[in-house]
């Protein structure tokens, strides 16, 4: 029983990424706007029925790799050691993500993820919808900083603060590189830029963020 049910949730997974992938191909090659929930579900040989079972709206073809990581900060406070502040773990993971050239930083040059990047923040709808997994990123990170002791206010402004900036040097991040420069070019910048960014989380949240 477990079997069939892990091949059956396998199968189910394979044909979310086959028809997102087919979705952001079309995308990429003639615009967002530009194709309709039907092309999708026809190149996919899937039904729009199917599709929708899938991703309730079209943005969510796109932004379910966004969706993905909503959780990551919250993740890597819980799993961070002990004795370990939990914006050192933050920057950390951070630094290595981009040593990773990890797309969510922005920080990848790969043609393909450089266009998507540009899509996503030049469509209105896109970018309007990311603002909801933002939100979403804020909401669990907020939780995960209370498990620590910190108080609710110190929390919640904490994880704000947090994933907003991590937002914006992604997009600093992408911006650079489709203005035509590498990854590996951006790379020492992108780092300043991060270490920068933390010393002044840290030095305006760092004694509040230790437990109550």
């Amino acid at each position: 029983m477990n079997q069939r049910i892990g091949l059956r949730e396998s199968k189910k997974e394979r044909t979310r990424e086959t028809v997102s992938a087919t979705a952001i191909r079309l995308f990429l090659d003639r615009g967002f706007d530009r194709v309709s929930i039907t092309e999708i579900a026809e190149a996919a040989e899937i039904s729009r029925r199917t599709l929708f079972a899938y991703f309730p709206t079209k943005e969510d073809l796109v932004l379910h790799r966004f969706a993905d990581h909503e959780r990551e900060a919250a993740r890597i406070v819980r799993a961070r050691a002990a004795d370990q502040q939990p914006l050192d773990a933050l920057r950390e993971a951070m630094l290595d993500a981009l040593a990773r050239r990890d797309p969510n930083t922005g920080l990848n040059d790969t043609p393909e993820i450089v266009a998507f990047m540009r899509m996503v923040f030049s469509t209105e709808s896109l970018a309007a919808r990311l603002t909801r997994y933002t939100a979403r990123g804020i909401e669990v990170l907020d939780e995960a900083l209370r498990e620590t002791g910190v108080d609710p206010l110190t929390a919640h402004l904490a994880a704000a603060q947090v994933i907003v900036v991590q937002r914006q040097l992604a997009v600093m991040n992408h911006e650079a590189l489709a203005d035509g420069g590498s990854a590996d070019d951006r790379y020492p910048e992108a780092v300043r830029a991060a270490r920068q960014a933390f010393d002044l989380l840290d030095g305006g949240l760092g004694a509040w963020l230790k437990p109550a």
